[in-house]
């Protein structure tokens, strides 16, 4: 990158990209550098837009800019109701309260990192396993004789538990088994679990009309964000820009 660059024919400054790149902390200086640049250009041709409009700029933001440009330019249009609805009914997972589960485990510690101990533990389940689907009744004198857990004062109980509540490995395995005793030990890394899933409860869909506000809100906020990119890259491709070459690989103009 050349620190000799121009846009539409008015200079940017090495003096004013070393200013500009205290606002993007980079591992290296030439990153910081080109992303100072990129601000720079771009903020140049948002100038030279508005200018060209007869826009009063003096005391707004870029962002502010921006949206009055796209105001005039490319207005963002309100997301219909059927497109909403259209929306809804392809996501409903991101329209549906949190599954839950109630569970109840027997914790044999061990570290991630002591094979020899994970191994005796991992055989140890096993057996309580083979126990357990004889006598399922005993899962609460077990888990009281053997859980490293403080759940086993309430039998190993752990209540129910949403997504997030407790590490990776061991939601993974509770919340894809249905009911009952899963059949392997499950390992974490606190060691090795038996689990007892109690009851799997999904979670459900919530109405459209509670989440449409939200909803159009969302879709409106991302018909923008895509406005706005595709605005700058008119403007990048319209310019005459010397000194700098934007990145084809999608790279975003605005950080």
């Amino acid at each position: 990158m050349s620190t000799d660059i121009s846009v539409n024919g008015v200079a940017i400054s090495e003096a004013a990209m070393c200013q500009e790149m205290q606002y993007f902390p980079s591992e290296s200086r030439e990153d910081a550098l080109n992303q100072a640049a990129r601000a720079l250009i771009i903020g140049e041709l948002l100038r030279q837009r508005a200018q060209a409009l007869g826009m009063e700029t003096d005391g707004l933001s870029r962002d502010e800019v921006i949206e009055q440009l796209l105001q005039q330019e490319a207005p963002v249009r309100e997301p219909t109701v059927a497109e909403c609805e259209r929306f809804y009914q392809g996501h409903p997972q991101q329209f549906s309260s949190s599954p839950l589960v109630e569970a109840r485990h027997i914790l044999l510690a061990a570290a991630p990192d002591d094979v020899k101990e994970r191994s005796l533990k991992l055989e140890q389940a096993k057996v309580l396993i083979e126990r357990l689907q004889s006598h399922p009744e005993q899962f609460a004198m077990l888990a009281q004789k053997f859980s490293a857990c403080p759940s086993k004062e309430q039998g190993g109980s752990l209540g129910q538990l949403s997504r997030g509540q407790t590490v990776a490995e061991f939601e993974a395995a509770v919340f894809r088994h249905d009911h009952g005793l899963i059949a392997s030990p499950v390992e974490s890394r606190y060691g090795v679990h038996v689990v007892w899933v109690e009851r799997n409860i999904p979670g459900d869909l919530l109405p459209f009309s509670y989440v449409e506000d939200k909803l159009r809100s969302y879709l409106h906020e991302l018909a923008e964000r895509r406005a706005i990119v595709d605005y700058l890259h008119r403007l990048v491709e319209a310019a005459e820009i010397h000194g700098y070459r934007f990145a084809q690989d999608g790279s975003p103009l605005l950080q």
